[in-house]
Formats: structure tokens, C-alpha cells, sequence
């Protein structure tokens, strides 16, 4: 029978710290640029140019159609040529911002859809009641549907915000070591490794199912 070794995780907390400092810098950009580039993308999804509108939905459906670990491993290939070629710069984390580059053009195709619900939510009224007030469509978007759009889905943001931050552990595949690489490092080093991954999965668990409940909580205000 197994027996339990517990002794190495207070060892390896400073480690485990800085690995989940990483996870949550992945995240944090991630949600950060994604939320951006995903609200532009929306908006070019609803324009009525259609080329406009076709390049966004091919962004979208691309990316949507690719699985993360290959995008992580693309992106580490290409980004430092890109960066050679741009900045001429040998000092920079290339796995770290291979990380960053991948995942935030991947969650902008998935905020852009909940973007694109959440403005197509609201009601064609409130539009043209902006527009009779004298507003330009850009204003009419940015002042009255943006705002009214993002209060709906903040919900769906956070949901998609957790399932960011448990897709990090997906790293491991450039070498990059954030929380669930420490721990598999640090496990397969010390011999115990079953361990470290049940304690790495405890941390996830608690973190994902506290940010749950929050979402649970954001739902039932917004429920009329």
C-alpha cells in the first residue's frame, strides 16, 4: 500500500509561490489583452463591411478550431524569430512571452463571441435613442451598448477567466514552469510526485471553485 510522504510540500512552497505568481502573470495578460482584442474583434464581427466581418470571423473560427497546446508550441516557434527580427533582442523570456502571445490572441476568439452576445443582447432601442440624441455609432456603442453589454457578461467573462487560468498548466510543453510545472518538477525531484500533483490539484480546485462561487453570486444579482 501507498504510503503518503507530505514532508517536501513546506519546502516547496517559496517555489510552488513563484510558479502560481507566473500562472496567474499568464492569466492576468491573457484576460487583460484578450478582453481587448476580443471586444474590437465583436465589433468588426457586427460591422456591415463585410470584408471587415470576414476577417473577424475567420480570426475567430481559426483559432476556435485549433487546440491550445498546438498554438502554445506555434507561437514558441515563431515569436523568437519575430522578436530577432523586430527588436534585435536576445534578453527576453521567449517562453514566457511565447505564453503570453498564444493565450491572448486565443481567449480574444473566445471573448469576442461573449462580447458579440453580450452586445447583440441589447435592445436595438437603446440604439436608436443614442442616435436621436445627436450620438455618432461609435459613441452610441462605446456610452450606451458596451457598458449595458459587459454588465451582462460579466459572469460569462469570469467563467471563461477560470477556465484560462487551469489551461495555463498547458506551459509545460515550451518548458515554461508555472505552478503545475513547479510541482511536477519539484515531485518527480524529491520522489513524490503523486504528492505534489494531489496538492497541485487541491490549490486548482479551491481557487477555481471559490472564483465559481463568485459567478454563482454575480448570476443571481443579475437574474431579474
Amino acid at each position: 500500500m501507498y504510503e503518503f510522504d507530505w514532508s517536501s510540500i513546506p519546502g516547496a512552497l517559496p517555489f510552488l509561490w513563484a510558479g502560481m505568481l507566473r500562472t496567474l502573470q499568464i492569466t492576468g495578460v491573457a484576460i487583460i489583452v484578450g478582453l481587448v482584442l476580443g471586444t474590437v474583434i465583436a465589433i468588426l464581427r457586427l460591422s456591415k463591411n463585410w470584408l471587415l466581418s470576414a476577417i473577424a470571423t475567420c480570426y475567430v473560427t481559426g483559432f476556435r478550431s485549433i487546440p491550445l497546446v498546438m498554438v502554445l508550441l506555434w507561437f514558441y516557434l515563431l515569436v523568437p524569430q519575430l522578436i530577432r527580427r523586430l527588436i534585435g533582442r536576445s534578453d527576453v523570456d521567449i517562453r514566457l512571452f511565447s505564453a503570453f502571445v498564444a493565450f491572448s490572441l486565443f481567449e480574444a476568439s473566445y471573448y469576442a463571441e461573449i462580447i458579440r452576445a453580450g452586445i447583440q443582447s441589447v435592445s436595438r432601442g437603446q440604439v436608436h435613442a443614442a442616435l436621436a440624441l445627436g450620438m455618432t455609432g461609435g459613441q452610441a456603442m462605446r456610452l450606451v451598448i458596451l457598458p449595458q453589454a459587459f454588465r451582462r457578461m460579466i459572469p460569462l467573462l469570469l467563467t471563461q477567466a477560470i477556465i484560462l487560468f487551469q489551461d495555463t498548466s498547458l506551459v509545460y510543453v515550451i518548458g515554461l514552469a508555472e505552478f503545475f510545472g513547479v510541482a511536477y518538477n519539484t515531485g518527480n525531484r524529491d520522489g513524490t510526485l503523486v504528492e505534489l500533483l494531489l496538492f497541485a490539484g487541491a490549490v486548482y480546485f479551491i481557487l477555481s471553485f471559490g472564483a465559481s462561487m463568485v459567478v454563482r453570486v454575480l448570476q443571481a444579482k443579475a437574474a431579474p
